[in-house]
């Protein structure tokens, strides 16, 4: 199964979502690869805290081989690094993503990603893809190689109206370059129960038929404590309230994917 986690609204929360999905994926023993295309690198950088600086090739290096001979390319799996943690697998991203963007769309190589991904189909169970909060070259090519599509929200009118072009554009992506792409569901992210205002705009979106995942991810300060050890939820504290909803999200989208 290969998820793509993606809002092209910044501060949703892909990267903690991607990441502590792929963890709970990982604890339940499936073998599970989580590819950075953003260029930020924040899952890099959560998954891997210091180690990252260690790491000798990642995504970017990839994408910068496929605009070369391929007499000398190296196996798909020498761009993916061990993580800390058991049954996780990471294939890094870097800075010069950003740079090398013109030139893959120029020799269109939106494709890439999708043999890739092929190619390492044997090896792992589950893969998590986290983008940029960019609809661009490489959300696109994430688009093409994944088979679910999952979309966090934040429950304000901005995420609402950015909701609706979103669906917009994935049906686009299914109708010109992957039929098998499915929209899994609408993550609901830093959900504040107490408030009626996520509450009414929840409802509507749930009557109008959209694809809202019955499981909401509640705001915590323990995610940030998260972020700055660089250890994903289930490993750091495996009875939090947000930990449990991570794990019943997970739970819900095995036994209905």
């Amino acid at each position: 199964m290969r998820r793509v986690v993606f809002n092209q609204k910044g501060g949703v929360g892909k990267s903690s979502i991607a990441c502590n999905l792929a963890a709970v994926s990982a604890a339940a023993g499936y073998k599970t690869l989580v590819i950075d295309l953003d260029p930020q690198a924040n899952s890099s950088h959560y998954l891997m805290g210091d180690g990252l600086a260690d790491v000798d090739l990642t995504i970017a290096d990839f994408f910068t081989s496929t605009l070369s001979s391929s007499l000398f390319a190296k196996k798909a799996e020498q761009y993916v690094t061990e993580t800390p943690f058991e049954n996780l697998w990471l294939m890094p991203a870097s800075a010069e993503l950003s740079e090398l963007q013109h030139k893959l769309e120029s020799r269109y190589k939106i494709l890439k990603l999708r043999k890739l991904l092929k190619d390492l189909k044997g090896s792992y169970e589950r893969i998590y893809i986290d983008t940029a909060p960019a609809f661009n070259f490489y959300t696109i090519s994430a688009l093409i190689a994944a088979d679910r599509c999952l979309i966090p929200f934040d429950c304000d009118a901005f995420s609402r109206k950015a909701l609706y072009g979103l669906l917009e554009e994935l049906e686009e992506i299914r109708d010109e370059h992957n039929e098998d792409l499915a929209v899994e569901g609408i993550i609901v992210n830093q959900y504040q129960s107490r408030a009626a205002l996520p509450q009414q705009m929840l409802a509507e979106l749930v009557e109008e038929g959209l694809p809202v995942l019955p499981v909401y991810l509640q705001a915590s300060v323990r995610m940030r404590e998260s972020h700055q050890v660089s250890t994903p939820l289930i490993f750091l504290d495996g009875r939090h309230k947000l930990t449990q909803q991570f794990i019943a999200l997970h739970d819900h989208l095995e036994n209905n994917g």
